[in-house]
């Protein structure tokens, strides 16, 4: 079986700023990476092995939900789990596999970083990542867990 472990959630954010700062000050939370997209940016936050993916969200989406969630502010946008082999992981779900989008690869971003978005039985959309790392150069390693002295 393909190594499974939590990797994020994503949020919609009214003001993603705001939320950021939020998490960062009363959760501990710090910021991981900024993905720039051109007219929006994805900021990724860390605290300890818990990620959030803060999207902007605004009154209207600056990016279309391209089946990865909802994008209004307040809900949740998708769970997200990491694996080291995606197609393994959606060869496992066999004919469970209700896939929304993807697989998609983001070597534009990370190098090797690929990810698949799955609806779950509730309709809850799960995402599925593999090859994320930090803009630090941290990789997540599946069941390899992080700590607080592996440079977070």
């Amino acid at each position: 079986m393909a190594a499974v472990v939590w990797s994020h959630v994503g949020l919609n954010c009214a003001d993603q700023k705001a939320t950021e700062e939020f998490y960062t000050r009363y959760f501990g939370f710090r910021r991981a990476r900024v993905v720039d997209l051109g007219e929006s940016t994805i900021v990724f936050l860390r605290q300890g092995d818990a990620y959030l993916e803060l999207f902007a969200a605004g009154t209207e989406p600056a990016i279309p939900a391209h089946d990865d969630g909802p994008q209004a502010p307040g809900r949740l946008r998708h769970l997200a789990f990491q694996t080291d082999d995606v197609d393994a992981f959606l060869a496992e779900l066999g004919d469970a596999a209700e896939v929304t989008l993807g697989p998609m690869d983001f070597d534009d971003f990370i190098h090797g970083w690929r990810t698949v978005w799955v609806r779950d039985p509730d309709g809850v959309i799960v995402e599925v990542s593999q090859g994320y790392e930090d803009e630090h150069g941290t990789p997540r390693q599946p069941g390899g867990p992080f700590n607080e002295t592996d440079g977070a």
